[in-house]
């Protein structure tokens, strides 16, 4: 064999073997698995760990977590109440299913503190604001895009919160419907669940989990 055949065959094998071992440089082994979700906070249990269970006479009735499904229910009363994580949390994502059961659903995620993203009805526009931030002293500064086209009301549905510093983003069904920037937003603080008061109203929550980014 000639010197320059040789050489193209070595430097044939040289390319075999370099398009074998590219792909793990990229693609190792073994994935190191993303631990960054809040597991206490998934309701996967029948317990609310990890959560600040509010005081009062109806708290047996506001909220009972059965077989994974969180359940929010209205008390005879109708008291509102907030169910906030013990954890507080800074920039995160929130993922969760929802669906609406019965009543004039007015419920919605708070966001470090009484910024909220809303579910259901707004109680001051009479009408279903879902995805839209409520804002403290500013009401509902943009309203949430195609919700008509994408809520399901009587099954479950996926919703994506993701707050980084000021900025809001919110998905409906994987699509995004809305952003926003709130100058009231706080640096650092816990996640809430709401309960309106003076609604008789019933929702479910499901595979919720927070990932801090």
């Amino acid at each position: 064999m000639s010197q320059s055949n040789s050489n193209i065959l070595k430097n044939t094998q040289v390319y075999a073997i370099s398009l074998v071992l590219l792909p793990l440089l990229f693609f190792p082994l073994s994935a190191k698995k993303d631990s960054s979700f809040t597991k206490n906070n998934a309701f996967k249990g029948k317990n609310l760990n990890g959560w600040k269970i509010p005081k009062g006479n109806d708290v047996s009735k506001w909220y009972q977590v059965n077989d994974g499904i969180l359940k929010i229910r209205s008390g005879p009363k109708k008291k509102g109440s907030i169910l906030w994580t013990e954890k507080e949390y800074r920039n995160f994502e929130v993922n969760f299913e929802f669906r609406f059961i019965k009543g004039t659903i007015d419920s919605g995620i708070h966001l470090r503190n009484l910024d909220q993203i809303q579910i259901g009805a707004s109680g001051s526009l009479k009408r279903d604001m879902t995805c839209s931030p409520f804002i403290p002293g500013k009401g509902y500064p943009v309203e949430a895009k195609r919700i008509k086209s994408l809520l399901k009301l009587k099954y479950w549905n996926h919703m994506q919160i993701r707050a980084i510093g000021p900025k809001y983003a919110v998905w409906l069904q994987g699509e995004e419907v809305m952003q926003y920037k709130s100058l009231t937003a706080k640096e650092k603080g816990p996640i809430g669940i709401q309960l309106h008061s003076n609604r008789d109203m019933a929702i479910d929550f499901k595979s919720f989990t927070i990932k801090e980014l």
